[in-house]
């Protein structure tokens, strides 16, 4: 037990003054760290030895301690005589357990050989060199390590100052793996490039073979064609158009019409024109245009129609004028044999009718009553062909500029209240419903707008074979009187509403059979136009149509 006793005493004692030298030795580390001590003793082989900076000051020590970069100094025997807390960091390490270690334990394997050249060769003179610093954990460090050697008191040293590489290394990984994808992209933008060239080369030479082909075409057709900009402007006159007019090719850019266009047709033409460009409608006209060699004027049509992109924006106007002076000839002769047949046959349609009334009025002997029949049909046969010959002789007089007749002030509530009474006496099984306000008076030809409202009703049966129902309106609209006809038909189409007012065009239905020759509407047409009115429409396939026309108002 006594010799127990004195073992653990010694133990005790040798443990208080290896304790009191840790202190010691740590407060020495502090002070050469605070600059409080110039010179420090490190014990080797050969005793103890003593160590100073010969230049070392406070400032130049708290610098050292205080750098981003490690700082070790090593003796000729490779242990570390000196370092600053950024290389104990780097380590791993406390920094009191850092001196006195042979700086090798932080050299990876691999790098031991470049370690030991660089040492050697830092001792003869200044130099760096990237070599890997293993850390407590065990990974490696990539650092730029400096060597320069410092003149102690005691001899030489070696300075070896270390920088830490890892975030320029992850820098250059990071700015290589973007070289490499900049490098991708590039060759992917470079063959993308190549490819869209290959293909503007392809499409422009298309492009050119394009417009070779619209030239070639459009120079040998014989119509006059152009091409407009979205403004109006033409930049394309096909040879046609030089040939007809003469006007030389440098002069078409500024072409006015009035160089051209016959002065009665030209205010219509660009009525219209404008209208087209603004609305982006086909533009269709009848014209005259000028022959540059003789100076006489030719019917065209001229139609003209507007390519769109793929987002429906208009590119280009596509026009063209055909010669139409013989087929205006051909409709005026045509005008000219209806107006004489016309006359012809009104003579003995009269005499053929009164006749009949004769006939049927013959009070000697009693009719039988089959006769009695076919005198009230042949009644009825002459009065449908009576009002075509009318209608005949109407567009024969509209054609001639002849559809003359005097104005008066007419109540256009009656004329709705008469027409009513002479449809619902024509058409007994249609219910006319009349909604025309009181008071509504016009300058007009009471005969000829009955004729108008009786066309319209008539149409407005003839297109409403199952809903009969017939809505006839007159109402005040702004400073006009605007009267309609209104029905729950077939309705029309738009393409047949464009053309309705056309002279011969009919409305063909596969469903319903229709007569008449297509003149009932071109006759009204004129007729309120003469009135100073306009007439048009209002339609939806399968929900009917409203016509109507408008006539200036008279204060009363």
């Amino acid at each position: 037990m006594e010799q127990d006793k004195n073992t653990y005493d010694k133990l005790k004692s040798e443990n208080n003054e290896l304790r009191l030298q840790l202190e010691e030795a740590n407060d020495t580390i502090q002070a050469i760290r605070t600059g409080q001590v110039d010179a420090f003793i490190v014990s080797g082989d050969n005793g103890h030895q003593l160590y100073t900076l010969k230049t070392a000051d406070q400032t130049y020590r708290v610098f050292i301690e205080k750098m981003n970069e490690g700082a070790v100094t090593l003796n000729h025997e490779g242990l570390i005589l000196y370092s600053n807390s950024r290389f104990a960091a780097m380590a791993g390490m406390p920094l009191e357990k850092v001196l006195g270690l042979s700086f090798e334990t932080f050299i990876p394997a691999e790098s031991q050989k470049k370690f030991n050249d660089l040492i050697n060769n830092g001792w003869e003179e200044d130099c760096k060199e990237e070599i890997g610093l293993l850390n407590k954990n065990g990974d490696e460090i990539c650092c730029l390590l400096s060597c320069n050697t410092l003149e102690l008191d005691e001899g030489p040293a070696l300075s070896l100052i270390l920088t830490d590489l890892t975030i320029l290394k992850e820098a250059e990984k990071e700015l290589k793996l973007k070289n490499e994808q900049l490098e991708i992209a590039h060759n992917a933008t470079e063959k993308l490039n190549n490819e869209l060239e290959d293909t503007v080369r392809s499409r422009t030479n298309e492009l050119l073979i394009s417009r070779e082909h619209f030239r070639l075409l459009a120079n040998n057709i014989p119509q006059m064609t152009w091409t407009s900009l979205p403004n109006g402007e033409a930049n394309f006159y096909n040879q046609q158009w030089y040939d007809y007019t003469g006007i030389e090719q440098l002069e078409t850019s500024e072409l006015p019409l009035e160089a051209v266009v016959h002065p009665d047709d030209l205010e219509n033409t660009l009525e219209k024109y404008r209208a087209s460009l603004a609305t982006g409608n086909i533009f269709e006209v009848e014209n005259r245009y000028k022959n540059g060699t003789d100076g006489t004027y030719r019917w065209h049509l001229n139609r003209a129609i507007p390519l769109r992109n793929d987002d429906g924006e208009i590119i280009l106007w596509i026009g063209a004028a055909t010669d139409i002076e013989e087929q205006k000839r051909e409709m005026e002769r045509k005008d000219e044999f209806i107006g004489i047949a016309s006359h012809e046959l009104k003579t003995p349609l009269t005499s053929l009718k009164g006749y009949l009334q004769l006939i049927a009025s013959y009070k000697k002997d009693d009719l039988p009553p089959a006769v009695k029949t076919y005198i009230d049909k042949a009644v009825i046969s002459i009065n449908k062909l009576q009002h075509l010959v009318n209608d005949l002789l109407d567009v024969s007089k509209i054609q001639a500029g002849r559809l003359e007749y005097r104005l008066n002030q007419i109540d256009i509530s009656e004329l709705v209240k008469q027409c009513i009474e002479n449809a619902a006496h024509i058409y007994p099984a249609y219910e006319f419903k009349n909604e025309a306000q009181p008071n509504l008076v016009v300058n007009g030809n009471a005969e000829r707008l009955e004729q108008v409202l009786m066309n319209l009703v008539n149409n407005a049966v003839k297109y409403s074979p199952n809903n009969k129902n017939i809505i006839i309106r007159a109402i005040q609209f702004k400073d006009s009187v605007r009267v309609s006809v209104t029905d729950f038909g077939i309705g029309l189409s738009a393409e047949q509403i464009d053309r309705i007012f056309e002279r011969f065009y009919r409305v063909e239905d596969k469903k319903y059979m229709t007569s008449g020759l297509g003149m009932g509407l071109y006759i009204s047409t004129e007729i309120i136009s003469s009135h100073n009115g306009k007439i048009s429409v209002q339609s939806e396939p399968g929900k009917g149509s409203t016509f109507y026309f408008e006539l200036p108002l008279l204060s009363v």
